[in-house]
């Protein structure tokens, strides 16, 4: 049987003109390509924060400090700087300092725990290399002193403050008045501990660096969340990822230093990594968003910018729906809306188009190990609501039965295989982890389920762990979330399967639901149980009815912003 995959035929879905980029243009580096935009746009806005902006210029001076500063410690191409930063300047001018001075970095989440950063940083020192670690004074009073003397391959702390590149005047108020974390603090013996603004900015030369960095160097060590096992670190060299930030540019046909990037993502993840690094390159000025939670911020210096980028996880675009200030301002220059990193129901997309403007929203699909982006929705041509669009530029894809390994029909669900440039080189000291994720033909067998129309565009169904099994039928939990989301009680939903113990093998359906605050709820909910069954009788197969609804007032959210079914799982 012939292949339905082989021939790539869903690149007639693409937006006219686009094509595979020449892998030529993947031989370049991080640094290499970011110097293009220093050179171009010197004294271009490339950062704003809490109303203070930074331009390209000083972004390229304060990272040149912070290379310069790595060297002088002694560390040399290879080593291993993780950033234990929110979303704040600083975080930006280590991240590109780290990467000119040949280092790599790792994103270490700042809200994981003291043995959760003790494990990360143990786990790159493990191979030989040292380690720095730039954090928060607050992070390093609370967590950092506890676990020193445990990782051996640190070597060097960097600390900060959250408030350090606001006027002195806010640093004081803020710190008084508790809205700005802060910590002491002291020396670690055997280590240096130094203070980014006083020690680095204050010191070192804003001269560049010189240092020889090849495109098959790593640059990356990223983790996987860890929802089996310990986190994976996912090691991403500079070809990994700019081949995916010159797609992404490409893609969305981003004009150099022509838009305004406001993004609620964490750059400690991924997706809110690639997304920054990749405006940068392209001259773009970014909206640095400390809490993404925090509605009234974004919507304040959406007002004051109008960006033309926005791009969020789904149940934080479901937050700013809900604040009627968000459908008060005028949206007319934001061009694409981004969505990624978990399933968005339809009904709320429609919701969200309905604000910004029709055929804006590009649901997207990703992973860490893909550098990440793998598919999206058309910039200008046809989207399809509900699915994460077509195979991206340079990716070979095919949808294969989990059990067999064998390609499935068009329309028929399996797990999505990955294969090009955007495939990562490995799990950091995992060669077996590796094997059972990279096959013998190159191709990364992501885990998810989802099936591919006739005209590419795929809708991801489950992951491969999240499916569920009831009497021998599978259940795909996104899209019994999806239909059932359309309940007007219905805020936030997830399914999770636990253990029949009246038929081995199969398992019980249990609905999580958060109720969505416009909903008229009077507490009865024994009522409102009946009601969301009845729908769900009424719109779904029996088998995938649930037959356990839990009425939560939160749903458990993942640093990201996704719901953490592992948190239910356990409850």
């Amino acid at each position: 049987m012939e292949s339905p995959y082989s021939s790539r035929f869903w690149k007639k879905s693409w937006d006219p003109g686009l094509d595979d980029i020449d892998p030529k243009e993947f031989e370049t580096t991080y640094p290499a390509m970011i110097r293009e935009a220093f050179k171009e746009f010197p004294d271009k806005m490339a950062l704003e924060f809490l109303g203070v902006e930074l331009t390209f210029r000083e972004l390229d001076e304060y990272s040149n400090q912070f290379a310069n500063m790595l060297i002088d410690h002694g560390f040399k191409k290879g080593d291993v700087v993780g950033i234990n930063l929110p979303n704040t300047p600083q975080y930006i001018i280590a991240l590109v300092g780290t990467l000119k001075a040949g280092c790599i970095i790792s994103g270490v989440s700042p809200l994981l725990s003291a043995v959760q950063i003790q494990y990360q940083i143990n786990d790159l020192g493990s191979g030989g290399k040292q380690v720095a670690l730039i954090t928060l004074d607050a992070i390093f009073a609370g967590h950092i002193i506890k676990i020193a003397n445990k990782m051996p391959q640190l070597k060097l702390v960097i600390t900060t403050n959250v408030a350090s590149f606001l006027p002195k005047i806010k640093q004081v108020l803020g710190k008084a008045l508790g809205k700005v974390p802060k910590g002491k603090v002291t020396p670690l013996e055997g280590k240096t501990v130094l203070d980014l603004h006083k020690d680095v900015f204050g010191k070192y030369s804003t001269d560049p660096v010189n240092v020889d960095i090849k495109t098959d160097d790593i640059g990356w060590i990223q983790y996987t969340g860890g929802t089996t096992g310990p986190p994976k670190g996912a090691v991403l060299t500079h070809r990994n990822c700019i081949s995916n930030m010159k797609s992404i540019i490409a893609w969305l046909q981003w004009e150099r230093g022509k838009g305004i990037l406001c993004s609620g993502f964490p750059y400690f993840h991924i997706a809110g990594l690639t997304v920054c690094e990749s405006s940068l390159c392209a001259g773009f000025g970014q909206l640095v968003i400390p809490n993404p939670r925090d509605t009234d911020h974004i919507i304040k210096v959406m007002k004051k910018y109008h960006p033309t980028n926005l791009v969020n996880v789904p149940s934080l675009y479901q937050l700013l729906i809900k604040n009627p200030k968000f459908r008060e301002i005028d949206h007319s220059e934001l061009g694409t809306c981004i969505s990624a990193a978990s399933p968005f129901p339809k009904e709320s997309q429609i919701k969200l188009e309905s604000i910004i403007g029709e055929r804006k929203l590009l649901e997207l699909y990703g992973m860490t190990e893909l550098s990440p982006v793998v598919t999206m929705n058309p910039s200008l041509g046809r989207k399809k609501l509900g699915t994460v669009g077509v195979p991206f530029l340079n990716v070979e894809l095919k949808i294969v039965d989990p059990d067999t390994g064998e390609e499935v029909a068009l329309g028929e669900p399996g797990e999505i295989c990955v294969r090009g440039p955007l495939v990562m080189r490995e799990y950091y000291n995992k060669p077996e982890e590796t094997k059972k994720a990279i096959d013998v033909d190159g191709y990364m067998h992501t885990g998810d389920v989802g099936f591919m129309d006739k005209d590419g565009f795929i809708k991801i169904v489950d992951r491969t762990k999240d499916m569920l099994i009831v009497g021998g039928f599978k259940v795909f939990s996104s899209k019994v979330e999806d239909t059932l989301s359309k309940h007007p009680a219905i805020g936030m939903i997830a399914l999770i399967g636990e253990p029949n113990p009246d038929r081995p093998g199969s398992e019980i359906v249990n609905a999580h639901i958060q109720i969505d605050p416009a909903y008229p709820y009077d507490g009865d909910e024994g009522k409102l149980k009946q009601d969301i069954l009845a729908f769900a009788k009424e719109h779904c197969a029996p088998y995938e009815v649930p037959k356990k609804i839990h009425i939560l007032t939160d749903i458990p959210l993942t640093a990201i912003g996704k719901i953490d079914k592992k948190v239910l799982r356990q409850q």
